[in-house]
């Protein structure tokens, strides 16, 4: 993870600020996301049926892959010098792209696309993150990710 002081995040604005780690996404992180979301389709966790599909097998849930933003971040993202605290503040033009089969290697890029102080100590930073798949060109994600952090 990178820091930065404050007053240096105009200069990093436009900038790739790191790429995350692989990550595997393989079938047993897929059905554990499936039971906690109860989201239980069959593209993701029916092997055999999901054959049949033009996916030629199960895939991740899109929102599995946007919940793992966070971990990602742990090793690519920013932190502003002497941060108390930051807060997720959301999402902007969220689309998913590419799916991605089960066993699949992702990371994310995060470049910093904005950084506003709405108030003194309080820094909205937001990220264009991609989210490639290993040996894939078209990435699984790209969005806009929004996020607060309080300084003072």
């Amino acid at each position: 993870m990178k820091t930065a002081a404050a007053s240096a995040l105009p200069d990093l604005v436009g900038t790739v600020i790191g790429v995350s780690d692989w990550i595997t996404v393989d079938q047993d992180r897929i059905n554990q996301f499936a039971d906690v979301t109860e989201d239980h389709q069959f593209i993701h966790i029916n092997e055999d049926m999901a054959k049949m599909t033009p996916f030629g097998g199960t895939i991740a849930h899109g929102f599995l892959t946007l919940s793992l933003l966070s971990k990602f971040s742990e090793s690519a993202g920013l932190v502003i010098e002497g941060v108390k605290m930051g807060v997720n503040y959301g999402f902007n033009n969220v689309r998913f792209l590419a799916p991605v089969p089960s066993g699949s290697k992702v990371r994310a890029q995060f470049t910093l696309k904005e950084a506003v102080e709405k108030k003194p100590g309080q820094h909205l930073l937001t990220y264009e993150v991609t989210v490639e798949i290993d040996g894939q060109d078209k990435p699984a994600l790209i969005c806009d990710w929004l996020g607060m952090q309080f300084t003072g």
